[in-house]
């Protein structure tokens, strides 16, 4: 979803930073990379590298306009069989990465930015497995409130968008065998109104309504992008 993102913020003629912490994927982004966008590499449950990575983006191309958290894993398992270190491994990516994260770009960023934050279909829907995922997601919901109003006199407009299943590589990531995550995709769908999986396009196009001018009165809300899931 970030990399589609990117992309279509390039496209829009957007000076894009992307951010991530494998360096084969960081390395194979910037190959293509044009004069207009560069990736850096930095783990999110990092503060300390997060703040460095930002400043170096901001020398690069000036303050920042669009800051969009997307950074997030999701590794269903039992309530039964959560140990404390996996509740910190989801907390410390999902919930403190997105909060240092923008803590870290505050300074960085432009009056009038416009700050989003993907959250999840699952802060609204119990989901069996995905006690952990779905409270830092919810969280997230929390904070965009929060924030909205804090940064309100900067006129920096906070904004959620919430995916419901999209297909993206992190069904590879889940800690499941192929016909696990095969089996839960296809479970997951049942419960889509219309039927199938998102796309990351479809994601990228939400995002860019949020941080766009057209948006310049919507403030505080979590945009469900799910196909009906979480409606319906």
């Amino acid at each position: 979803m970030g990399l589609e993102t990117a992309k279509l913020f390039e496209k829009e003629g957007a000076k894009v930073t992307i951010i991530g912490r494998r360096q084969e994927a960081i390395d194979a982004y910037n190959q293509d990379a044009s004069e207009n966008t560069v990736g850096l590499v930095a783990d999110v449950s990092n503060p300390e590298k997060v703040e460095e990575t930002i400043i170096n983006a901001a020398d690069k191309f000036g303050k920042i306009d669009i800051l969009f958290i997307n950074a997030g894993i999701a590794k269903p398992r039992p309530f039964e069989m959560a140990d404390r270190a996996y509740y910190d491994s989801m907390w410390d990516v999902n919930f403190a990465g997105a909060y240092f994260t923008i803590q870290a770009a505050l300074p960085h960023l432009n009056d009038g930015a416009s700050i989003i934050l993907n959250t999840s279909v699952s802060n609204v829907k119990g989901m069996p497995g995905l006690s952990v995922y779905g409270a830092t997601k919810a969280a997230m919901r929390s904070l965009v409130r929060t924030l909205s109003a804090e940064l309100s006199p900067r006129q920096i407009r906070v904004n959620a968008m919430s995916p419901g299943p999209v297909e993206t590589p992190v069904w590879g990531k889940m800690d499941l065998t192929e016909e696990q995550a095969n089996g839960f995709k296809e479970q997951v769908k049942t419960m889509v109104p219309l039927g199938r999986m998102g796309t990351s396009e479809e994601i990228a196009k939400a995002v860019l309504f949020l941080a766009s001018d057209d948006a310049s009165f919507v403030n505080g809300i979590e945009l469900p992008v799910d196909g009906g899931m979480a409606q319906v």
